[in-house]
């Protein structure tokens, strides 16, 4: 490798590495044009030529970096690939912060400025991304990703991250430097070693980076068998190092995988139903809504260790519970509720009467339709740090229920209400195991512990909302909520009561959580964007 290495950066210097190989000039020009067009000046470019063999693109190299010190030009004397060309630039790199910048990518004028306040104010982080949008051909730019808060999960599902990604140089050095053997996943590589050891990973919600999309892109083909074995492996790897007992399944032509965990045992799930026993038409039929949802649970559940924990009301037909004893046999406990409905006091009744160690709250108008529903959200509970997995959810037409709460506006509402049950989410989202800041209690596992230790439900909120309170105090807590797109029931929803919000439910609401439900930390798309692509999408026959 030949080239020189300039003085040492200054505090908070970003280095930027930039493997080049055989990038079209105009590219290449606009790439290191929009970093010397930044408004702080303290970064450094280390462009290294990876045995491109281009004499014309050497020779515009030199005059790109000639009267600036702070562009480091080296080259490989053959092809050796991006993990080997990165590594080679990461060696040139005498910034305490290191960014990976593609060579025919442009980053924001104020990217730097931006990203070294945010440093500056928390010297914890040591790990920090921004948000991103795609420029296309035409020139336009496109598909702005609002990225979430740091969201672990969401990571092992998809390479959310993207750029801009800086790392403190130090954090890198710790956790091997860009590995071998991974190339065209090594950012991912790089990421999940990182992420398990940062201190503080921030996100700056600002678009610092435009990703350059042309038929050459590698993230954007579904051709790259490579570089999904690579981001495949790297995940197998990270499960291994944090004790994580699964497999990594592709579930997406383009990088999106799941990780299907292996139970080391089936702790008792309590599945606690509330119910007076309604009937109501489901598939053009009128019916006991409870025993179609029991004859669900009990017919299609794989997972072998669970128990029903009926909260009965006192009107409740005899003739119901003469067929759910029928279907569900010694797993049925009937619990006789006296009083008026308050949803939020029948679960927390029927968790004392609960023998499990994890709670299933589960509504009376649901069915199953996911066999393993149960393994997918037990294997999720697993993690000390999880207080609560939710499922996706349809309605009877098919369309998506719930698929997550979203806190927007003070205002707590279902994710993608009404979308194509197959929609993927703006940004592939939905396809992903992820952080939430809530799910609903019409289908919700919690460990009793977590459910114990804030409280359980409270009963300020009889009809609406208790399952809003219940997110906000485990989040509060310090617990992370899941939701699985793995686990699918139907929620006939409404169809045992009629709906309706009371105000005194609404003002206790945001008088305890009124700045929380503000802004979600998980979904920055507003209504309208959602609406926008929606209108756009087709299912798939």
């Amino acid at each position: 490798m030949t080239g020189d290495l300039p003085g040492r950066a200054g505090p908070l210097a970003l280095s930027l590495l930039v493997p080049v190989y055989r990038t079209p000039l105009d590219y290449l020009t606009e790439m290191v044009g929009s970093v010397q067009a930044q408004t702080d000046p303290r970064w450094q470019l280390i462009l290294l030529d990876d045995g491109s063999g281009d004499p014309d693109l050497t020779a515009a190299m030199a005059e790109l970096g000639a009267g600036d010190q702070r562009i480091v030009m080296a080259s490989l004397p053959v092809n050796s690939g991006i993990v080997a060309a990165t590594a080679a630039a990461l060696e040139l790199a005498t910034g305490e912060f290191v960014a990976l910048l593609d060579h025919d990518d442009l980053l924001a004028p104020t990217a730097v400025e931006r990203v070294r306040n945010a440093i500056a104010a928390d010297p914890q982080i040591d790990m920090l991304y921004t948000d991103e949008d795609q420029l296309h051909p035409d020139g336009e730019f496109w598909a702005a990703f609002a990225k979430p808060e740091f969201s672990p999960e969401r990571l092992r599902g998809q390479m959310y991250l993207g750029h801009l990604t800086v790392y403190r140089r130090s954090l890198i050095d710790r956790v091997g430097g860009i590995r071998s053997g991974y190339d065209g996943s090594q950012d991912y590589d790089l990421a999940l070693r990182a992420t398990e050891q940062a201190r503080t990973i921030a996100h700056l919600p600002e678009v610092l980076y435009h990703w350059r999309i042309h038929p050459q892109s590698v993230s954007h083909r579904a051709d790259n068998e490579p570089v999904f074995d690579a981001a495949r492996r790297a995940l197998a790897d990270h499960l291994v190092r944090v004790g994580i007992d699964g497999t990594v399944e592709q579930v997406h032509p383009v990088g999106v995988y799941r990780i299907r965990r292996r139970l080391p045992a089936t702790p008792l799930v309590s599945i606690i139903i509330p119910t007076r026993g309604s009937h109501s038409y489901v598939r053009g039929a009128e019916r006991p809504l409870v025993v179609h949802a029991v004859r669900s649970v009990v017919e299609r559940t794989t997972y072998p260790h669970y128990e029903i924990v009926l909260m009965a009301d006192s009107a409740t037909p005899a003739a119901v519970l003469d067929q759910l004893r029928e279907l569900a046999g010694p797993r049925l406990r009937v619990v006789d509720y006296p009083g008026p409905f308050n949803f939020a006091d029948k679960i927390n009744r029927g968790a004392m009467h609960a023998a499990g160690d994890l709670l299933m709250l589960l509504n009376d108008d649901v069915e199953v339709v996911s066999a393993d529903w149960l393994e997918t959200m037990v294997g999720l509970t697993l993690e000390s740090d999880v207080g609560m997995v939710g499922a996706k959810l349809l309605y009877e037409d098919g369309t998506i229920q719930h698929i997550g709460h979203l806190y927007q506006g003070t205002d707590a509402a279902h994710l993608a209400g009404g979308a194509p049950a197959d929609w993927p989410g703006m940004q592939a989202d939905l396809l992903v195991e992820r952080e939430v800041s809530g799910v609903t209690a019409a289908c919700a596992l919690l460990p009793r512990a977590a459910f114990e230790q804030v409280g359980g439900m409270s009963t300020q909120f009889p009809i609406n909302f208790n399952d809003v309170d219940l997110s906000m105090k485990l989040t509060q807590a310090g617990y992370r909520i899941l939701i699985t797109p793995h686990a699918v029931l139907y929620h006939f929803e409404s169809k045992s009561r009629v709906a309706a919000v009371t105000e005194s439910e609404v003002r206790i609401l945001r008088r305890r959580w009124d700045r929380r439900l503000d802004i979600d930390p998980y979904w920055a798309y507003g209504r309208d964007q959602v609406a926008d692509q929606l209108s756009g999408y087709v299912s798939a026959p």
